[in-house]
């Protein structure tokens, strides 16, 4: 079995339809097709009100992205590229990165059990963490504030000699003990 997993691919404006079907249909006869899993547009319905009618109307939740569960090599990376429309794969330098389940299982609407989530990263006011991710990657800091419901912390980090409060999200940091 083919390990997979989640990435992000950036499309041209209004083209992630066209891009999820070309790379379907081209899957279909690819030998590569074990590499793939789902290729998601996420979206949820809306209600919209015209001339007195309601109508179901469905809204890009991330507009010219594409979710693709898929095993990253150089060739399916290339596969998936060349798709017209096609733009780059989110991450950073020229290797994407991956989602985290925990990012995965927000856009996908699927619940987690708050323990396990407070089990996974269990903050606390005053701990040092470290920044793994973003602008700030490889600072160091103390946890000022936690915001739960956002899955946030806000750290202080020393920026040219000063104290500089950052806001980041729970899988930006790892915790140093």
């Amino acid at each position: 079995m083919i390990e997979k997993q989640w990435y992000v691919l950036h499309t041209y404006v209004s083209r992630e339809r066209q891009v999820k079907e070309a790379l379907e249909k081209l899957l279909e006869d690819s030998n590569l097709k074990d590499y793939f899993g789902k290729i998601i547009i996420s979206s949820h319905k809306t209600f919209v009100i015209r001339k007195g009618r309601r109508l179901v109307r469905e809204r890009k939740i991330f507009p010219n992205y594409l979710l693709i569960e898929m095993a990253m090599t150089p060739e399916t990376y290339n596969f998936v590229l060349r798709i017209p429309g096609a733009t780059k794969f989110l991450g950073s330098g020229k290797t994407p990165k991956p989602l985290s389940e925990i990012e995965i299982n927000r856009i996908l609407g699927i619940k987690q059990d708050k323990s396990e989530l407070s089990k996974i990263k269990s903050f606390i006011v005053g701990g040092r963490i470290k920044i793994i991710d973003g602008p700030f990657n490889d600072f160091e800091g103390t946890v000022e504030r936690i915001i739960e419901d956002k899955e946030k912390l806000v750290v202080n980090v020393t920026v040219f000699g000063r104290i500089t409060p950052v806001e980041v999200s729970f899988n930006q940091v790892e915790k140093l003990d």
